[in-house]
This record gives C-alpha cells, structure tokens and sequence, in this order.
C-alpha cells in the first residue's frame, strides 16, 4: 500500500505544492491514501503567490497541524512517504532538533522512526550554518533534502513547467512512476 502525506508549509513556493497535487491526482492507481496538512501561514501564502485559494478544490482529506489523531501521526498508519513542500526552515529546524509540537513535525518524526521516506523541499537561499545542520542531521537520520532549485534543460516555459522540473524530481524520489524529461533520453541533450 502507498500512503503518502503533504505536508505544506508557510514557506515561499506554493506554486510547487499545487504542481505536487496536481500531478499526483493526475495518477491515483500509483496511491492508496493521500493526506494534505495545510499550515495557517501556508494558506496566506498560496494567496499570495498564486491569487487564489485554490487549495480548497483538491479532493483530498485535510488535516490541521494540532490534529494528532491523524493516521500518519503514528508509525502504525503505515504511511510510507511523507513530502513538505515547501519546507520552511523553521519546520526543518524542529524535525532536526526531534520537537514534535505540530502535527507535521511529529508526522515527520514517525516516518523517521519507521525508516519511511521523509522528502523535505527546502526553499530559502541561501543557506546559513544553521540550515546546513539541520539539513546534515535530517540527512542523516534518513531524510531526503531536495532543494527547490529548478533545472532549465527541458526548456521550460511557463511558471508551472518550471516547478515541474522540481516536482518531478521529488515524484522520484518518492518512488512513483512519471512521464518526465529525462536526461540524455531526449533529444535536446543529444548533440
């Protein structure tokens, strides 16, 4: 069974959380729950940057960060893929220093614990020692940082082709299976 939990937070970057619902609703046979915590400053945020609150329309089940009677926030859910898209540093802080407080930070831990796949989508540039730490340790412990950084081989053109390039690389990681620009595969890297 593939369980797979979003966890989106207050970060800069929705625009890479709306690509990450939409493609994985485009490949429902590839899931088998899909959970969604939202965080207050998360929904600010996504009206912002995209001008709309279009998070509302995913048919997918919602949960708030103080809800610890989410499946996910015990290793029994079984939920195997958490990804934090984007993953503010204050987020990425608290799993790093094992501070179970909300919702996602204790989520994350479990999936830690479990030796389950933890994807954290980092956003902010640049990096102080700090972030590099927490980084360090989240990696050790087993997670996966994955930077937001875009690549611009496939020529992407618009804002979402762009996130893609980055979603794609977390969908992946994730272990699903995706109809993407490949390297070397295409014709534009063959020369």
């Amino acid at each position: 069974m593939n369980k797979i939990v979003i966890a989106i937070t207050g970060a800069s970057g929705s625009i890479y959380a709306k690509v990450l619902l939409d493609k994985l609703l485009a490949m429902p046979t590839q899931w088998d729950e899909l959970s969604v915590v939202l965080t207050e400053n998360a929904k600010e945020v996504w009206k912002t940057e995209l001008d709309n609150n279009s998070y509302l329309d995913y048919p997918v089940k919602f949960y708030t960060q103080q809800d610890f009677m989410a499946p996910f926030a015990s290793g029994s859910g079984r939920y195997n893929t958490m990804i934090i898209v984007p993953c503010s540093m204050g987020t990425l802080g608290r799993i790093a220093a094992g501070i179970s407080n909300d919702l996602i930070s204790r989520a994350a831990d479990v999936v830690l614990k479990e030796r389950r796949k933890l994807i954290c989508v980092v956003r902010d540039t640049p990096y102080n020692l700090v972030h590099i730490r927490n980084m360090e340790t989240i990696t050790l412990a087993g997670g996966i940082i994955a930077p937001a950084t875009p690549s611009f081989y496939s020529k992407p053109i618009t804002l979402e082709q762009i996130a893609a390039t980055v979603v794609d690389r977390v969908l992946d990681l994730a272990g699903l299976e995706i109809n993407t620009y490949r390297w070397g595969e295409n014709d534009a890297t063959k020369k």
